[in-house]
């Protein structure tokens, strides 16, 4: 039987009242860095599990805003996988990020956008607004917590976690705020409601064979008076598509819940 006890999951240095300030100060939007986020035994055994990118257990996602691999089947999941997952959608660790939100969390256990997430070299994704309200509970989606899971990444290989200020005048994203390496055992938690633009829109350029490894989990709360009613994410096009018109009308289906379907997944 594996244990499901925060200190055998969750590193002990993880203090999340220590973090309120720095969640909430935060630029430019409220988020917070974890390094060594998980025990080392923990993070050794999700890495071991993670599927390889050539297995059936993906959805692949291959266009002009996202090319990337996700699979948020609990069926796939193996043991400790599972038992982590299971952990991260607890009434106790909820509680703990609702200490960083200052509201009341909900756990999402479909892991509905979540689950394992994979970028090949060549894999990128757009800077984009995540859906605010949760197409089958109508919750509003609150906060990210993603975590990455392959040993020995490196900077230079790309693949960084962008933040960017709203750019008012536009209403799309505007100057890129923070850059978040993704490297190993590292997580990061951030409020996906404050016009969130975030991505990996320069891609992942990793020595072949070697993949931008994460899982993530989401945390919906009481939809607020000030929601967005975005039910699918809303792309921004890249600098050389700003002009594209086959992009905008791309971004215009992807983020719509009744036409999404139809063009941004190749396999189910």
């Amino acid at each position: 039987m594996i244990s499901t006890a925060v200190s055998d999951i969750i590193s002990p240095e993880v203090n999340f009242d220590a973090l309120v300030d720095t969640f909430r100060g935060a630029e430019p939007f409220h988020h917070v860095v974890i390094d060594n986020f998980f025990e080392p035994s923990i993070a050794e055994g999700l890495s071991a599990e993670f599927p390889e990118f050539s297995s059936d257990v993906w959805a692949e996602y291959n266009n002009p805003l996202e090319i990337k691999k996700s699979s948020n089947n609990w069926n796939r999941f193996p043991p400790l996988t599972y038992t982590v997952f299971n952990y991260l959608n607890s009434a106790e660790f909820v509680a703990m990020v609702s200490t960083l939100a200052g509201d009341a969390l909900y756990a999402d256990p479909g892991l509905n956008g979540g689950g394992w997430h994979t970028h090949s070299p060549g894999g990128k994704l757009n800077t984009h607004l995540d859906y605010s309200l949760h197409p089958k509970l109508g919750l509003e989606r609150r906060i990210n917590l993603i975590v990455y899971l392959q040993p020995g990444w490196k900077a230079e290989w790309g693949g960084a976690l962008g933040f960017w200020a709203q750019d008012e005048s536009g209403n799309g994203p505007g100057e890129l705020k923070q850059q978040i390496p993704c490297l190993y055992n590292r997580a990061v938690l951030f409020d996906t409601s404050m016009n969130s633009w975030h991505g990996l829109p320069e891609g992942v350029h990793s020595p072949d064979g070697i993949c931008r490894n994460s899982m993530a989990v989401y945390y919906l709360c009481q939809p607020r008076a000030h929601a967005a009613d975005r039910g699918r994410a809303l792309y921004a096009p890249s600098a050389d598509q700003t002009n594209d018109k086959s992009i905008l009308e791309l971004i215009k289906l992807r983020s719509q819940v009744s036409t999404s379907g139809s063009v941004y997944r190749t396999k189910p």
